[in-house]
Order: structure tokens, then sequence, then C-alpha cells
């Protein structure tokens, strides 16, 4: 068995609903300090997986339960993160996990712009688990954005696996730009400054709750192209 497929074993009894590999090379048009030889200097390939969720979260009516299935998500791609990199040290391999959200360094106050360690989302599209929407979301085949994404830096070279060839957003499509109600997406990417105060509201309890989910959704393909 070669190794990048005994891996991919490993994390799918780990209880992953999607895995790929890629190569430290496909990253070089990253921006300089956003790759992952930038936060491991022995990074030879990035292993990149996702759990699903629930769908029916996307349908609730409460923005806390939708929340609470968001939180919960990224709370166990971070434990399956550091699980994969503890049994991949045990056959050898140099991990290091990579948080699903928060937290992360790079902040500009001034237009409420954050920008993660490294972008799962481009990672995952790289290493083949889907393709970027114009609502700025990494859509699945088979699970839609309906994802939480994980990644673990190795320092072992593997074969990587090949992009999603198929199409995720029709060439007339534009329901995630025309609905959203603070006019954030432009179909490349997403003004935080005007997001940020839906997606991330702080109540006055200081609870803070996805008051919006409306570029999720409203796509067609929320659920998996085949739905």
């Amino acid at each position: 068995m070669r190794r990048s497929d005994e891996i991919k074993c490993v994390a799918l009894g780990l209880g992953v609903d999607l895995f790929g590999i890629a190569p430290a090379g496909r990253f070089e048009g990253a921006p300089e300090g956003f790759r992952p030889v930038d936060i491991y200097p022995e990074c030879k390939s990035v292993l990149v997986f996702a759990r699903r969720l629930p769908q029916a979260a996307l349908r609730a009516g409460s923005c806390v339960a939708y929340g609470h299935v968001n939180t919960m998500i990224n709370i166990e791609v971070d434990l399956l993160s550091v699980e994969l990199a503890r049994r991949l040290e045990d056959m050898g391999i140099g991990a290091v996990p990579v948080p699903s959200d928060d937290p992360y360094e790079h902040w500009e106050p001034d237009r409420l712009y954050g920008r993660a360690i490294l972008s799962l989302r481009h990672s995952a599209q790289l290493a083949g688990l889907g393709r970027l929407g114009r609502n700025t979301l990494l859509i699945n085949e088979k699970y839609g954005n309906m994802i939480q994404i994980g990644a673990v830096l190795v320092d072992a070279e593997l074969d990587g696996d090949p992009p999603a060839s198929y199409q995720v957003c029709p060439t007339d499509c534009s329901l995630c730009i025309d609905a959203c109600p603070v006019d954030a997406l432009d179909g490349e990417t997403v003004v935080q400054e005007l997001c940020r105060p839906l997606a991330c509201h702080r109540t006055e309890r200081g609870f803070v709750l996805k008051k919006c989910n409306v570029c999720r959704s409203i796509c067609p393909h929320a659920l998996g192209i085949e739905t």
C-alpha cells in the first residue's frame, strides 16, 4: 500500500468524511507568510479533511441552533486534526495541526479584516475536495458547502490528489451575490467589514451568534451537486 493510501485509511478510520492531499508546491501562489512552509518549514504535503454538518441546521429558524452546530463541528475538526497528528507521529511522520477557525494573528482593525495562518478553503480546493463558489465557500460534490475543513501539515512527500473537475457555479448564477443583505460579496471575495457584524454578532450578554447564513443556504448546491 502506498504511504498516501495508508494515511488516508488512518484518517477515514478516525471518522473524517472527506480526505485529500496537496503537495506543498501547489501553494506557491499563496501570499507570502501564509504558505504551509511558513507555518512548518519542513512541510512537504498538506493533509486536508472535512466533516459534514447536519443538513437540517441550515434550515433552522433559530440562528442559535445553526451557530451551535458550527461551534461543535469546529471543535470536532480541531480534535480530529490533533489526533491525526498523533497517529502520524507514531508512523514516524512529523505533523502540525492547523486550527479550523480561530485563532489567527493577522488583523486589520480599520476594516475588520482577519486572515488565518492558512486558507483552509483554498487548501481543500488544492487537495481535490471541491471548488470555491462565488459565495467564497468550498462546494463539495457530495456534501455541498455544509462541511467544516481541517488540515495537518506533514514532513512526508506524498502523492497529491487531483483537483475536482466538476462545475459548482453556473455561469449565469448570482443568487448569493444578489441575496447578501449587506452587499459583501462580489463573486471573488467577501468584504469582512460588511459581513462580520452579522456573521459574528455579539449580544449584550456576550454570546457570539451567526445571524446570517444566506450565502450558504441560498446556494443551489448547498447540500451537494447531485441533491
